[in-house]
């Protein structure tokens, strides 16, 4: 069966659900403020930070990289992968966020990578395996220690970060424990329900690369704390997916906080990451032992 035939097996009806449930542009409105109040305050950060941009750890333009170092080597790797469903955003909206990390003693680093329908959303996982490999290798170079990479992302970063989770490491020639800790932000962690959305059209996701790329449904490589957050004025199914995340990561023995933040909504939870006194920042801050 063609990818986009089987989304006609849902109803209308079922589709503008899950549409509502899973896009939050149907429900937030001028969302575009958000985007360009983030690109503004990271056109800013830049201009603050010591930091490389654009360093390639692979052989597409968009597989790039942003790296903000520590001021002292040695120090805890906080990576963070954006969101936009796997089709847009790209890493220059988040440099704001490397400010309060970098200043409590960690080396940043924002990747970027190819977008669908350019690629799969395998292929996407991928590039993200390959981007961390590429950086345990080199993080000497910019004050990180290998032995503390700490992954974060938002949205479908955020399930990204739970594909990290998943991932054998050991199959790449990578420590077992490559993750010291996760914390994914409106994680995405059962991809099924995107294939009967107006994403399809992007993304073009089979049913067996749903199942296989689903981080929920995964076994759980990774054995670090997890922090596992959702803005609490998202829909029902962003709450459901990541406490059902947040059970699965505590069934495999991992410690996991589940965090609702305030009312956010779906694009106000990574606003609180440049703050370095907001409670979600300090609690990453605390993940990584800073």
């Amino acid at each position: 069966m063609d990818i986009m035939q089987d989304t006609a097996a849902k109803s209308p009806e079922d589709i503008e659900f899950l549409n509502s449930e899973y896009l939050p542009r149907h429900s937030v409105p001028n969302v575009q403020r958000y985007f360009d109040t983030a690109a503004e305050r990271s056109t800013a950060a830049r201009a603050r930070l010591a930091g490389e941009l654009d360093i390639a750890y692979g052989d597409t333009a968009q597989q790039r990289l942003d790296i903000f170092p520590a001021s002292r080597p040695g120090a805890p790797v906080f990576i963070f992968i954006h969101g936009g469903y796997w089709r847009a955003l790209d890493k220059s909206f988040y440099s704001d966020i490397a400010e309060p990390f970098v200043a409590a003693g960690a080396t940043v680093v924002l990747p970027n990578y190819d977008l669908c329908p350019d690629v799969s959303i395998p292929d996407i996982v991928a590039q993200m395996r390959k981007a961390l490999k590429w950086f345990h290798s080199n993080a000497q170079k910019y004050n990180g220690d290998a032995d503390k990479i700490y992954v974060c992302g938002h949205s479908a970063g955020g399930h990204l970060t739970g594909m990290m989770m998943a991932t054998d490491w050991m199959a790449m020639d990578l420590p077992a424990d490559l993750l010291k800790g996760a914390a994914p932000l409106s994680g995405l962690f059962d991809i099924e329900p995107h294939r009967h959305t107006e994403l399809q059209a992007d993304i073009r996701l089979s049913a067996e690369d749903a199942a296989a790329n689903s981080p929920q449904t995964l076994p759980l490589t990774a054995r670090c704390p997890v922090i596992c957050a959702v803005g609490g004025g998202e829909s029902a199914s962003f709450h459901r997916q990541s406490k059902e995340f947040s059970e699965k990561c505590r069934a495999a023995g991992l410690p996991c906080d589940y965090l609702e933040t305030g009312n956010d909504n779906h694009f106000e939870i990574t606003e609180r990451l440049h703050k370095p006194d907001d409670p979600l920042t300090l609690a990453l801050l605390k993940l990584m032992g800073l």
